[in-house]
């Protein structure tokens, strides 16, 4: 039997959203109504099946829960749910962050329950079943309609413990709105720059700020509420917040993750006790130099350079995942992300999620950055304004929102801003490529710097995310790897990165 995993269609009214708004703005949320009914047990542990009855501020309560679920269920799970488990947070915190998973309740629900309320108190491990065993239970679980999902880096938080619900308080280094849909079978990643501006109402003098704020200023459901408001309140699901002390043990745990170097990173701040030295070229980064690389800051480009760098490195730990070298160290890895993994994701939806994901096919895992600008009239030069022009399909694909009035991008591919960057060693490709598209009608063509590694395929970077004009691109040049990500030159709508296979 296959278990389709859904979630609870429960419309929010506009009343129960200024109830709630209320209740943010004095950070007390009364739970008597939401009392958690265990189910019917058995006289020997009717005893000792307590109702949960919490009066808490949001903050303590997203915060507390993961801690304290995880460790009851690091005591009473059974083992092959770990190893899936520790699969499903592997995917996550590679970037992948993706596969499939369900909305059963919505984001602010009351996830604290006990051993008691699972029905597993006083139960032993089972034994790890068979990879075929094993199988035949995970693919009963299906992803049956569309999610979004937001994943937030989070900021060291000075004085607090690893893993303590005060560590997931800061400001979110990293910000990405991940779509699931099982229609087409993809998952398409938007990256949210850290320096975008948002409003915060409930913060009523805070006025404008950076969507890296949110999370510090009201935990998860705050920014989860600022994102949706900001791309035409879009539904937000679930969300999962990682320290990046774990991104640091899990890149350990995987023996390093293999990555370009574009050019050398160097800088050092004493006050927040962050060193980076990293050199150019291709190399093999632990985990201190694969935070080095994910936070490294240019001069003058804001935060997507960075973000460039984060999406080449949720490649790039996605590939190795992927290696049957990782086996073995799944019980450590198990271990590690129930002290850095924060989430309102349910047993069963993270069990959908591995299913998913391993059917996923490599072009249907695409990833863009969200569309803006910086504004030279901004006291804060390294502000980025959304602009949303022309972007329909982005929201459509990416978000799930369709936006009366706002039109999309209908220009033909010879009329989109190409870059012409050469990656072959052969410096004359680069005039031939421009000669030959411009032959081809194409108008609006610019060469970029070189790109410093040698590639033997040529590749097709579709920087503003949608797949359709990469495809029409290769037609036209009868070569060239499509590639679904902001990792382009950043003027352009695509980059062709010109490989030795270029005749």
């Amino acid at each position: 039997m296959i278990k389709q995993v859904k979630w609870s269609e429960n419309p929010v009214t506009s009343q129960q959203i200024a109830e709630f708004e209320n209740e943010v703005r004095s950070q007390q949320v009364q739970t008597t109504e939401n009392q958690v009914t265990p189910a019917p047990a058995s006289d020997s542990e009717a005893e000792v099946i307590p109702q949960v009855n919490n009066s808490r501020s949001v903050v303590e309560s997203v915060g507390a829960i993961p801690n304290q679920l995880y460790e009851r269920l690091g005591l009473t799970m059974p083992q092959w749910l770990l190893w899936i488990l520790t699969v499903v947070l592997g995917i996550i915190l590679s970037g992948l962050l993706v596969s499939t998973l369900a909305l059963w309740t919505p984001l602010w629900s009351n996830l604290d329950r006990t051993d008691e309320d699972l029905g597993t108190a006083g139960k032993d491990e089972q034994k790890m079943p068979l990879p075929g065993e094993l199988w035949s239970k995970l693919s009963q679980y299906q992803l049956s309609r569309p999610m979004n999902i937001l994943i937030m880096g989070i900021e060291p938080v000075n004085g607090t413990v690893d893993g303590s619900p005060e560590s997931f308080a800061g400001k979110s280094d990293t910000m990405l709105l991940v779509r699931l849909n099982p229609g087409d079978k993809s998952v398409r990643v938007l990256s949210i720059p850290k320096d975008t501006m948002i409003a915060i109402p409930e913060k009523g003098e805070q006025g404008l700020t950076k969507v890296s704020d949110a999370n510090a200023q009201g935990g998860p459901v705050l920014a989860a509420r600022v994102v949706s408001r900001t791309l035409n309140n879009a539904p937000i699901d679930r969300y999962i917040r990682i320290s990046t002390s774990g991104l640091r043990q899990l890149v350990d745990q995987l023996g390093g993750v293999e990555v370009f170097v574009p050019k050398s990173m160097e800088y050092k701040d004493t006050a927040s006790r962050l060193s980076i030295d990293l050199v150019s070229g291709w190399q093999t980064l632990n985990g201190e130099q694969a935070e080095q690389f994910a936070r490294f800051r240019e001069t003058g480009l804001g935060d997507l350079p960075r973000v460039q760098r984060q999406q080449a490195l949720i490649a790039a730990l996605l590939q190795r995942l992927n290696s049957p070298t990782v086996l073995p160290r799944l019980p450590q890895l198990t271990r590690l992300m129930r002290k850095y993994f924060d989430t309102n994701l349910k047993m069963e939806e993270m069990m959908a999620l591995v299913n998913f994901g391993l059917n996923l096919e490599r072009d249907n895992f695409q990833m863009t950055v969200l569309p803006g600008a910086f504004s030279r009239f901004s006291k804060d030069p390294n502000s980025y304004w959304l602009n949303m022009t022309g972007q329909q399909s982005l929201l459509n694909d990416y978000v799930g929102v369709n936006v009366p009035g706002l039109k999309p991008d209908m220009r033909r591919v010879p009329n989109l801003k190409i870059a012409i960057q050469n990656a072959s060693n052969q410096p004359q490709l680069t005039e031939q490529v421009i000669a030959y598209l411009k032959q081809k009608g194409f108008t609006n063509i610019y060469k970029a710097p070189d790109w410093p590694d040698t590639q033997r395929q040529t590749q097709i970077v579709v920087q503003k995310g949608n797949r359709r004009v990469g495809v029409d691109l290769q037609k036209v040049l009868g070569l060239g790897q499509i590639e679904v990500s902001a990792i382009g030159d950043l003027e352009s709508d695509l980059t062709i990165r010109i490989g030795k296979d270029w005749k």
